[in-house]
This record gives C-alpha cells, structure tokens and sequence, in this order.
C-alpha cells in the first residue's frame, strides 16, 4: 500500500507517517518511481503507535516499543523495561499536572482578589 492509502487506512498524516519512517518506528521498501509502499503489517504497526501516543507517551517512549508495535500493544504481556518507560513518562505528567495546577491557583487567586477589587471600587 502506498503512504495516502495507509493514511486513510489508519486517520494518520502522510507527515506522520514520513516522520514515524525516520524515527524507524515504520518501514517501508520504494517502487520504481520511488513511491513508499508499506506492508501488511503498517496498519498494525500505525494503529500501536498512535495508541501509545495517545496514551501519554511520547514518540520518543514509543521508540523503546520499536519491537512489539506489530501486535495488539494494548493487551500485550508487560515487560518490566516498557513498563519502566510508561512509569517514567508518568512520573513527568504528574509533575507537569501539579506544576500546572500551581499556575491555576495563582491565577485564580489574582482573578479572586481582582474581583473584589473592582466591586470595591464601582
């Protein structure tokens, strides 16, 4: 298949998938005019890259995944240094998320007081 067939196939940019070639999470072979043409197992292998992006990992995780992304990664057996990388990349989210939450608190304690300010002075 050719890369706008798998595109369709998986609801992945002809970019994406360009991008997951050079990152060597996707392979493909050239036709004669030059055209990438993926196997059979792209579909598979676009549709576990997207599902690990889509739970939080990053593309860089997904690399430590290279060789199990050609079956179903969602019920897979778990091995401890995947599981390592998920615990890590956790690890970074819950930090993003309470440093995040600090900012909102900030904010909605400026947004609080300046509230009151402005019923004060109308």
């Amino acid at each position: 298949m050719r890369i706008g067939e798998l595109a369709r196939a998986t609801g992945t940019s002809t970019r994406a998938l360009r991008f997951y070639e050079e990152q060597g999470l996707l392979d493909s072979d050239r036709a004669p005019n030059g055209y990438r043409v993926y196997g059979p197992d792209a579909v598979a292998r676009v549709h576990a890259i997207r599902y690990l992006l889509d739970h939080g990992l990053t593309l860089e995780d997904v690399t430590h995944f290279r060789h199990c992304l050609h079956g179903d990664v969602a019920n897979a057996e778990p091995a401890p240094e995947l599981v390592a990388v998920a615990e890590r990349r956790l690890a970074v989210l819950d930090d993003r998320i309470r440093a995040l939450t600090e900012v909102r608190d900030h904010l909605a304690a400026g947004v609080r007081r300046a509230r009151r300010a402005v019923r004060v002075n109308t």
